[in-house]
């Protein structure tokens, strides 16, 4: 599998865990090569066993790497995972808004623009479910250290989907009537919960299949179209 930080491809894997993988991308330094191997090992671990059951020593062992490499990236496991969430919900944003900057660029409409949007989400869950996973979970906990800076990142996910929702509002695609905020947030949660369900109960169905059901709830809700 490719790296967790490469966008490009599709790679279909089992939920709950991540190939680590020595090959980095062309242009990584070798600092973020090593934090690369430590994100997959950590996301692959705490999928596996859990937050609390997972040590800084099986991390640095998965990884292929002393213990001190571990705390000379990160100060802590927490820290570890925190930078974990940001890095990872990173890559979701950029793909969702490269797909939508994509799409309007081509002179695609804004409906079409978030149909993209939620087939980039598919992509971006399709290769990584193991930190889909934790994410969703993370998301209904409320004493973890991290909490604050979930928020954060949450809302940068949030934020790209209502940018092209308030756009197509003003230039009158949608209804005035839409509620960007929550319809936004309301897109995201679909098709986090809608791949979940994919990945964990029903895997014979391609991506394809599940974009076309996704698209149609779309086209039918978003843009009032039947």
């Amino acid at each position: 599998m490719k790296p967790f930080g490469d966008l490009a491809g599709t790679v279909p894997v089992t939920i709950g865990a991540m190939e680590s993988s020595n090959a980095a991308p062309p242009g990584t330094t070798r600092r973020e090569a090593t934090r690369q191997r430590l994100y997959e090992a950590a996301v692959t671990l705490i999928a596996e066993q859990g937050f609390s059951a997972t040590t800084v020593d099986e991390i640095a062992e998965r990884a292929g790497v002393a213990k001190g490499t571990v705390y000379y990236n990160f100060a802590s496991k927490s820290v570890l995972f925190e930078e974990l969430l940001r890095h990872g919900v990173g890559l979701l944003t950029a793909s969702l808004r490269e797909a939508a900057e994509h799409t309007e660029g081509r002179g695609g409409s804004r409906v079409d623009a978030l149909d993209a949007m939620i087939r980039a989400g598919l992509v971006f869950i399709d290769r990584y479910p193991a930190f889909t996973q934790l994410y969703v979970a993370e998301l209904w906990r409320t004493n973890r250290a991290w909490q604050s800076t979930l928020m954060v990142v949450r809302q940068q996910v949030v934020a790209v989907v209502e940018n092209v929702l308030r756009a197509g509002v003003e230039g009158g695609e949608f209804s005035e009537e839409i509620d960007v905020q929550l319809t936004a947030a309301a897109l995201v949660g679909m098709v986090l919960v809608a791949a979940l369900d994919w990945k964990s109960f029903q895997p014979e169905r391609s991506l394809d299949d599940v974009h076309a059901a996704l698209s149609r709830l779309l086209q039918g809700r978003v843009s009032g179209r039947p």
